[in-house]
């Protein structure tokens, strides 16, 4: 056959006929690919389920503050609502110092806000605003989440309202240190993306409760965001609406949880299998009046156990100021018991 002659007509069908066929029944498909396809679609509704149940409470809000050098101040954020009848948390860099607050619910609306209270060591405040009826979601227990599980990030971020990231719980039990300086504990670390404006929305799990409240990132870095954990929100929520601030004990501590070894846990006869881990000692602190030194790892507060930070928080309230609390430490091979007195941490200036 010449280069450039056509084939027979019969053949030409033929070649069409098999690619037609081809097209019609692609090769089976392996079953690895088979394993990703249903995984990804798991992994889909997962997170579209979770975003359905939880969108409808996360606001975007406006802030209005005094004004400095005859330049008026604004600024924006995230919130939830966590009741019916319009409370809602924030960061409280978000909200801190406004002398007007502004909601934008899903819906369009936009309502006035009163601040309930702030509590700058937690970075978190409580916001009420002027409706009812409302979709509300629901604060979970930070002891029940685990690193590599699901995480979710609704907010607005550069005010682009009810934006959706996910990603996992990267880890646990981090401490850090707010824009004001203060130290930050019990944080959770995630890789769902946030930015500015993101800060004060909620961080969710794949049921769409609430597993912590965004508020930072570490720039230039990729997926290293923080937020605060859930079981320290509801605590300081309660305390806001019952007396607008939060009454602490201070040790003058800071800490982070520690898994313990089998060994170490058989050795010392404890209950549980983990402990905060004492990394710094303020000086002139009750702490250090005590006899806490850095390095101890802290298994019982008050004839209570403590598995990490989180405990030490819920078992450090206004009720435990001016009282001495038997501190059981772990201090290399040894198990020792001290007596520290709490006070009140200074409200903030």
């Amino acid at each position: 056959m010449a280069p450039f002659d056509r084939p027979p007509a019969s053949a030409r069908r033929a070649v069409l006929d098999e690619s037609r066929a081809d097209a019609l029944h692609p090769p089976p498909r392996s079953p690895e690919h088979e394993l990703d396809d249903g995984l990804l679609d798991e992994y889909s509704r997962a997170v579209s389920g979770a975003v359905a149940r939880v969108r409808p409470s996360v606001v975007h809000i406006g802030v209005e503050r005094p004004a400095r050098r005859g330049r008026a101040q604004s600024g924006s954020g995230s919130g939830f609502i966590i009741t019916p009848d319009g409370y809602l948390i924030t960061n409280s860099h978000v909200a801190a110092g406004a002398v007007a607050l502004r909601a934008t619910l899903p819906d369009g609306r936009v309502v006035a806000g009163e601040l309930v209270g702030d509590d700058p060591d937690s970075d978190l405040a409580l916001v009420k605003i002027g409706a009812d009826n409302l979709a509300y979601a629901r604060l979970g227990d930070s002891a029940r989440v685990r690193v590599g599980q699901i995480a979710i990030a609704i907010g607005s971020p550069y005010g682009f309202q009810h934006t959706v990231t996910a990603g996992i719980i990267s880890a646990l039990g981090r401490s850090m240190r707010s824009a004001t300086g203060r130290l930050l504990e019990n944080i959770v670390q995630t890789d769902a993306a946030l930015n500015p404006g993101n800060s004060g929305g909620p961080l969710v799990d794949s049921a769409g409760t609430v597993i912590g409240v965004n508020t930072a990132v570490i720039l230039p870095a990729q997926g290293i965001c923080f937020a605060i954990a859930a079981s320290t929100a509801e605590r300081v929520t309660i305390a806001l609406i019952r007396e607008g601030r939060v009454r602490r004990a201070y040790l003058g501590i800071s800490a982070q949880d520690l898994p313990l070894p089998r060994r170490v846990v058989r050795h010392f006869d404890l209950l549980h299998e983990s402990g905060a881990r004492v990394d710094t000692v303020a000086p002139d602190s009750p702490a250090a009046a005590g006899g806490l030194r850095a390095g101890d790892i802290i298994v019982a507060l008050g004839h209570a156990p403590v598995t990490g930070v989180d405990d030490l928080q819920r078992l450090l309230t206004g009720g435990r100021i001016d009282e001495a609390l038997e501190v059981i430490v772990l201090r290399r091979d040894r198990r020792l018991a001290l007596s520290v007195t709490p006070r009140e941490s200074a409200p903030p200036a």
